[in-house]
């Protein structure tokens, strides 16, 4: 589904990926983990092309991405970063159906669309005309993911969605988003800071460090059988957060 291919990308100078080459896997849900930057971020943001590799190519479904067809690749992506992202002068259902708007909807499928979405994310549709300002910050990332998913996407992109949540509203949208990864089977590639997260949500694990790919695979793997000390130590920092079926 994805491809990078002999990555290399610096900021002002400083190497952040060298060499570097990853596969996403189709209708799978993929998790980039690891320390402060370790480059899991540049990979989404170099992806929907927010960003750009100073060597190397990126395909998706066998395409090479550039400014011909970007556009059209981002439509077949939602994005969703920390704290949502919204656009505090519009209402929820503005945020939600911008994009479609802007491509041309009619009322008619917005409004089934959006309350396919509100079904699915199980948002109160009586929030919908409230600003994020008056949304507690579980709703406002319910509504970043509505709008992640308005159009449709095959590719969903998650930098970090629930790190700013405290620890209850953060187990309860994790609990709500598996199910609707399998619901949905999407190509899912998400960035956390958290091993049990990463563990919960995801089919395949890839631990990052200084911005190259240290293992990956199952949740299990990296516990039962780590390539190298810096895998155990990972895992080890945040053993006593992991499901009792993988220590």
């Amino acid at each position: 589904m994805i491809e990078l291919l002999d990555i290399h990308f610096r900021y002002n100078q400083h190497p952040v990926l060298n060499n570097f080459n990853l596969q996403f896997e189709a209708d799978c849900n993929t998790i980039l983990i690891g320390p402060s930057g370790c480059g899991k971020s540049t990979i989404l943001r170099l992806i929907n092309r927010l960003i750009q590799p100073q060597q190397g190519m990126i395909k998706i479904n066998s395409d090479i991405v550039d400014k011909t067809n970007i556009r059209a690749i981002r439509l077949n992506m939602g994005y969703v970063i920390q704290e949502g992202g919204l656009f505090p002068n519009m209402t929820a259902k503005q945020n939600i159906s911008l994009m479609a708007r802007r491509l041309k909807w009619s009322q008619s499928k917005i409004k089934d669309r959006l309350s396919q979405l509100t079904e699915l994310t199980q948002m109160s549709t009586n929030l919908l005309d409230s600003y994020p300002e008056n949304l507690s910050g579980g709703q406002r990332q319910r509504v970043s993911l509505m709008r992640a998913l308005m159009l449709d996407p095959d590719i969903l992109l998650l930098d970090e969605p629930f790190a700013a949540l405290d620890p209850l509203i953060r187990n309860e949208l994790q609990e709500s988003m598996r199910d609707i990864f399998k619901k949905l089977k999407k190509t899912v590639l998400m960035v956390t800071h958290d091993l049990h997260e990463a563990a919960f949500l995801g089919d395949k694990i890839v631990l990052l460090n200084e911005g190259k790919i240290i293992q990956s695979g199952k949740i299990e793997n990296l516990v039962k059988n780590p390539v190298n000390p810096f895998v155990t130590k990972f895992v080890k920092a945040q053993r006593s957060h992991l499901p009792g079926d993988v220590i």
